[in-house]
């Protein structure tokens, strides 16, 4: 036990000061991290915002529905058998799409 006092003792001083070397370095490579995820946030912010800007409007959204939804539908009659009410149909979906923009 006396070994023990002594040691602490004598090296009391050098212990708290490598604890001390030891918890400043968690702390800075802790702000490096931070750093980084702060970086990493911005950029999705960036993101984020090019998606909402490029989606504009319900309009817009909607617009771009109708067409997909008339496609497909055009789609689905030149794959079935063709009655003249299909092939009707399908010059309908061809003035829409016009109308629309495509």
């Amino acid at each position: 036990m006396n070994k023990v006092k002594e040691f602490l003792e004598n090296y009391m001083i050098h212990i708290l000061c490598v604890l001390f070397l030891l918890i400043v370095w968690n702390n800075c490579s802790q702000s490096k991290t931070n750093g980084k995820l702060v970086k990493q946030n911005n950029e999705l912010i960036l993101q984020l915002d090019s998606i909402r800007n490029t989606l504009v409007t319900k309009d817009h959204l909607s617009k771009q529905l109708q067409i997909e939804g008339l496609r497909t539908e055009k789609r689905m009659i030149q794959s079935t058998d063709r009655k003249m009410m299909d092939l009707n149909r399908q010059t309908e979906i061809d003035s829409e799409l016009k109308k629309l923009g495509n």
